[in-house]
């Protein structure tokens, strides 16, 4: 393995800047300033870059050696034998994105081995590149027909899975990225070369067809920014007018770009479209792709967002479900949809100059997306709930890759999230500490920022102009700092806020004025002169809309940007049975030496428990501590819950102690799920994924098995089962048939029936057989030909 020590700092997306290396007459006048010109020194996020550069890239360029990333360019170059190394066609695209971020790096961090290593990467890309520009290394190594995505011939599949040009877009972008960090030509060409092929391929009156997954718009967008070449812009337009109608909701390709006024389908192809719209308008001052983007951030953060600003509800598609449909227990809220939120969310933010678009950003940043990674830079989550029953935990890698390799490449390019700029005006956007130097016309500014926020409200804001100069400083005040949890009602707050916001430059105490969700500091300023921003940083509860079924009867806490939750390692190993009052006191107890250092909330709780006669009694309050969502499962798998129960009967009770409760679970697949069939939770339906559930996909056309070990021999009579059955957006079916065995000596017997057995959805199958004594039962199910099948509740009796 090559090693080497990096500091990544990448991927600031040059988005309505006009650029100096910028051909075009952009249309929008906000600018974000460079994250080459902001040093951070802030204690927060200090760890997460370091672990960043020693973990994250590191284990990036590891796996792809691993899984065989980067062979499948060598096959595909004629410098080794062998088929197609890795699992899926777009792998391709993770290679990519390395050597986007590390040429990132190298524009910070000279590292010559580094710069070698890439140069190597590219000539191998290049070598496995077609004569007329075609790369695709499944179809160079396969052949056409080689796999269901990618169809018999070139482009075919484009639009449905072959991410024949989703993986051009990511090699795009990293190629501006190399030629902008290295002067090198060597990618740059590469990816003209292919550009080139795709627009002489692709058009109106050529082949009119759009990719299945958005990326290639943005790619195309820097590539025009760095060549000046327009028919690279008018292609990433054509591939965004191209959409729809007939296509499908999950790929977006179901209406015309800009007839759309909903999120649907897929979460992070609809998030990449909505930026690739904002990039192509700020280029050409389309206003229906503003008109319908706009309309679609409505829908997302008034009905479709999470508390922790994830965005995607349902795992079968990937992303978006109904409005106000936001399951915590089975949230998807991918982490590439949550960084392709912040994408989107700046991008809106540098066309209106908005603050409420930096208040998703932040709430997202913040929470959902730091969730994806560890502490230590090297687990990843792929979706990240809002509960667990301790069955989740962060995973090294995964097949599908994309989550680490967006993760790699966002966290250093943090610091171009900060600051913009006008002519005349500098944006704080977001507060940590570090040193900016930003350029207006006609002066040099810098501005040094000593916070400790996000657990402390309190910013200062030394200003260093060159020469004494007048222009204007606007601050962002969060939305929540003014009462407001976040844009619209989906979510709100339910105490009231005692402080207030304080202003003061050069310690004299400043009138707020706000325009836009700014404060406006307009006058002449000199070296030394200094802002001094309070924010009043209060515990908060949060409430849902009442069509938030999944949160009704419950409260969620936050304090500045951070959502709190209540993980098992504070908390005696539990917290799903707990219930809580709003009114609680909770206090505030800084802990530096637990996770990197953080600020935990205190408050009581009372623990909800069954009765054999299935009501629900709750015991003595008890202390509960409360920790920052992004920090959950740093250590170990557990329960966890971001939106708290009010009522007992919202609370997961801890069950009776029936028979079952009390058994030992095993079956033919191991895994934490298991319990949950003895759980006691009562479904609505087959298909209630409220709460955990028990499945065997993608076991097709088999007997399996669950087996209640009891703690001492019981006679029972009566068994019922609940069938999970998610179909049609999931594999799992009811099975074909199902028996019960029970356990005498060495040897499984079948029961003596009563009643015959059912397989029926959306009910209990019940059997009722001979009593017998024994010490453990066995339920065995046979799984039909093409589909799994799974178990809400199994009960005995």
């Amino acid at each position: 393995m090559f090693r080497f020590r990096i500091t990544l700092l990448l991927f600031i997306p040059l988005l309505f800047s006009a650029c100096s290396d910028s051909p075009g007459g952009e249309t929008s006048m906000v600018e974000p300033v460079p994250f080459t010109s902001v040093k951070v020194t802030d204690n927060f996020w200090a760890d997460r870059l370091e672990s960043n550069r020693t973990s994250t890239i590191p284990i990036a360029i590891e796996q792809s050696e691993i899984t065989g990333r980067i062979k499948n360019f060598e096959v595909a170059a004629g410098m080794a034998q062998g088929e197609f190394c890795s699992e899926a066609p777009f792998d391709d695209s993770d290679v990519f994105k390395i050597i986007e971020g590390a040429s990132y790096s190298l524009q910070t961090y000279p590292d010559p081995e580094l710069e070698a290593l890439l140069d190597s990467l590219i000539m191998k890309i290049g070598a496995a590149q077609e004569e007329d520009g075609y790369l695709y290394t499944y179809r160079t190594i396969m052949g056409d027909d080689s796999h269901p995505w990618i169809g018999s011939d070139r482009w075919e599949l484009t639009h449905i899975l072959s991410h024949e040009l989703y993986n051009l877009g990511h090699m795009y972008e990293a190629a501006v990225a190399h030629y902008r960090a290295t002067g090198k030509r060597t990618f740059l060409d590469i990816a003209i070369k292919s550009a080139n092929l795709v627009d002489r391929d692709f058009g109106w009156g050529k082949i009119e067809n759009y990719p299945g997954h958005q990326e290639i718009e943005t790619g195309l967008v820097k590539l025009y920014r760095v060549t000046g070449d327009e028919k690279y812009l008018d292609l990433a337009r054509f591939f965004l007018d191209v959409r729809g109608p007939g296509g499908e909701e999950y790929s977006q390709s179901h209406k015309k770009v800009v007839d759309q006024r909903e999120a649907v389908g897929h979460s992070v192809r609809a998030a990449y479209m909505y930026t690739g719209m904002a990039d192509v308008a700020a280029l050409t001052g389309d206003d229906d792709y503003i008109k319908a983007i706009g309309e679609i951030w409505k829908d997302i953060v008034h009905r479709k967002i999470y508390v922790t600003g994830g965005i995607g509800a349902a795992g079968g598609n990937e992303g978006f479900a109904e409005p106000y449909n936001l399951p915590n227990l089975t949230a998807y809220c991918e982490t590439c949809a949550s960084i392709a939120n912040v994408f989107w969310n700046q991008r809106m933010f540098l066309h209106h100059g908005e603050s409420k678009y930096y208040d998703v950003l932040e709430r997202t940043l913040y929470n959902a997306l730091l969730s994806g990674v560890s502490l230590s830079g090297d687990l990843f989550f792929y979706p990240n709930v809002l509960e667990s029953t301790g069955n989740h935990s962060r995973q090294k890698w995964f097949g599908c890759a994309c989550c680490p390799s967006n993760i790699s490449r966002f966290i250093p390019s943090l610091p171009g999230y900060v600051y913009a700029r006008t002519d005349n005006d500098i944006f704080v956007n977001l507060y940590l500490s570090n040193s900016a130097k930003i350029n207006l016309p006609g002066n040099n500014v810098e501005l040094v920022q000593e916070t400790d926020y996000p657990y402390d409200g309190d910013v200062k804001i030394t200003v260093n102009p060159e020469k004494p100069g007048k222009f204007s400083i606007r601050l962002r005040v969060p939305g929540w700092a003014e009462g407001t949890a976040i844009p619209g009602q989906l979510y709100t707050f339910s105490d009231t806020q005692e402080g207030e916001i304080s202003l003061k430059v050069n310690g004299k105490p400043e009138r707020i004025k706000k325009d836009n969700g700014y404060v406006i500091l307009n006058r002449k300023w000199k070296t030394g002169d200094n802002i001094s921003l309070s924010m009043p940083m209060e515990v908060r509860t949060v409430i849902a809309d009442e069509r938030v079924e999944a949160d009704r009867g419950r409260f969620a806490v936050q304090r500045g940007p951070l959502v709190y939750a209540a993980e098992w390692a504070d908390n005696d190993g539990e917290v799903l049975n707990l219930v809580f009052s709003p009114g609680e006191e909770m206090s505030l107890e800084e802990r530096p030496g637990m996770l990197h250092g953080t600020v935990v909330i205190k408050t009581k709780a009372q623990p909800a428990v069954k009765r054999l006669d299935s009501s629900i009694e709750t015991g003595e309050k008890r202390d509960v501590v409360l920790i920052p969502y992004h920090l959950w499962n740093n250590r170990g798998p557990g329960e966890m819950m971001v939106w708290l129960p009010e009522q007992p009967e919202a609370a997961m009770a801890t069950p009776a102690p029936t028979i079952a409760y009390r058994s030992k679970v095993s079956g033919s697949k191991m895994n934490r799920s298991l319990s949950t069939i003895k759980d006691q939770y009562e479904p609505e339906n087959s298909i209630d994924k409220t709460r955990s559930y028990f499945h065997w996909w993608p076991e097709t056309n088999k007997w399996v098995w669950l087996q209640y070990a009891f703690e001492k021999p019981e006679t029972v009579s009566k068994s019922g089962v609940y069938w999970f059955d998610d179909w049609p957006h999931g594999g799992c079916r009811i099975p074909d048939e199902w028996e019960l065995l029970y356990r005498s000596g060495n040897s499984w017997i079948p029961v003596d029936l009563n009643s015959e057995y059912t397989v029926s959805k959306d009910q209990w199958n019940t059997v009722e057989f001979e009593p017998v004594k024994t010490d453990a039962l066995r339920l065995r199910v046979k799984l039909s030909k093409d589909f799994s099948s799974g178990v809400h509740e199994w009960v005995v009796e």
